[in-house]
């Protein structure tokens, strides 16, 4: 064998790299979500019996679980994106987050009405069973409109178009539900801006065991995804089932997203912009694509969820608000680079 054949090709060194600064940046930005809190930061919380129940309860869950949400985010942006063959799919565009919401604001206009106060749930809003159960059928729900409106996963146009209208159906009777109880206005708030206050160690193995799930059947179905990108009638001369696979791919998109919605509320851009970013640093097959775009999203939602406690100290900001700012200003960055504005 020769010593050119033997040497590593670009493509996989550049991932190597990629994988390596990934990693390093996740771990240092971990060590900072057990760190700071609403009363500052400190080495020294580390070694204080004190803190100890404060960083197994409270901050190290809380850090796993920012890392998996937006892990599950970036891999149903991936998905979308190859899916649909449009770089601006993000993971809401089949109404999982219109029906999520009208979910919780359901859960929380019967809860006002039966006596319990719109406080106590808003408080625990990621954290009550029933509140996350609802959550998760509402994307679900919206999901299965968009499916039966299209007529199946056959045409990607059709699904786009009908999750459009089912999002502002959705939408519209979540707004009708507020208006009956308004007390359930604040909670609805507290979902649709995204919050990782509440996840815990329940809410991690959730999320872990959806990601177990729903990453491998994903990378399963990735060499479609490399064959639709050459066109549908491609792919079906190559032998791809394309509608049984795309039914698949928006099963494994709705339940990755609903898992995550659930547990945290409706974070925003996360999954626009992770593959975003693998796509501009590394050029590989969708493989790799799915893989490092659910890291990215994980250690971007990380980083958030680091500012949203750090910047207005000891109150934090909602980590959804966090991510769309940051989110369209890179978006706005990236068009303007291109011409595109």
């Amino acid at each position: 064998m020769t010593a050119l054949a033997m040497a590593p090709q670009p493509g996989l060194a550049a991932r190597r790299r990629f994988s390596g600064v990934l990693l390093g940046v996740t771990v240092l930005l971990g060590l900072a979500g057990l760190l700071i809190g609403s009363d500052g930061g400190s080495l020294a919380a580390l070694w204080d019996p004190a803190m100890v129940q404060v960083l197994w309860d409270i901050r190290a869950p809380r850090t796993l679980g920012a890392w998996l949400t937006g892990a599950l985010l970036g891999l149903s942006g991936a998905i979308a994106q190859g899916l649909f063959r449009n770089p601006l799919a993000d993971p809401y565009l089949l109404g999982s987050s219109a029906g999520a919401g009208l979910g919780v604001v359901l859960v929380l206009a019967a809860g006002s009405l039966t006596g319990h106060t719109v406080q106590l749930l808003a408080a625990d809003a990621v954290s009550k069973l029933g509140l996350v159960g609802a959550a998760f059928g509402g994307a679900l729900l919206g999901v299965s409109l968009t499916l039966m409106l299209a007529r199946g996963a056959q045409r990607t146009t059709g699904l786009l178009l009908a999750g459009v209208v089912v999002g502002v159906v959705l939408g519209a009777l979540a707004d009708l539900v507020t208006l009956a109880a308004p007390d359930a206005l604040r909670g609805k708030q507290v979902f649709m801006l995204g919050t990782t206050g509440f996840l815990g160690w329940s809410s991690d193995l959730v999320l872990g065991l959806t990601l177990i799930a729903t990453l491998p059947l994903a990378q399963r179905f990735s060499r479609a995804l490399d064959a639709l990108t050459l066109g549908e009638d491609s792919a079906r001369s190559l032998g791809i089932a394309l509608p049984r696979i795309r039914m698949l791919l928006v099963l494994l998109l709705a339940l990755a997203t609903g898992s995550a919605v659930a547990q945290a509320g409706l974070v925003a851009f996360i999954g626009l912009v992770a593959p975003h970013l693998v796509r501009r640093q590394v050029q590989g097959t969708h493989g790799f694509t799915l893989t490092a775009s659910a890291a990215v999203g994980g250690t971007l939602l990380l980083a958030s969820d680091v500012l949203a406690r750090a910047v207005v100290a000891p109150q934090e900001l909602p980590v959804g608000v966090l991510t769309a700012g940051l989110g369209g200003s890179y978006l706005l960055w990236l068009m303007r680079r291109r011409g595109l504005v």
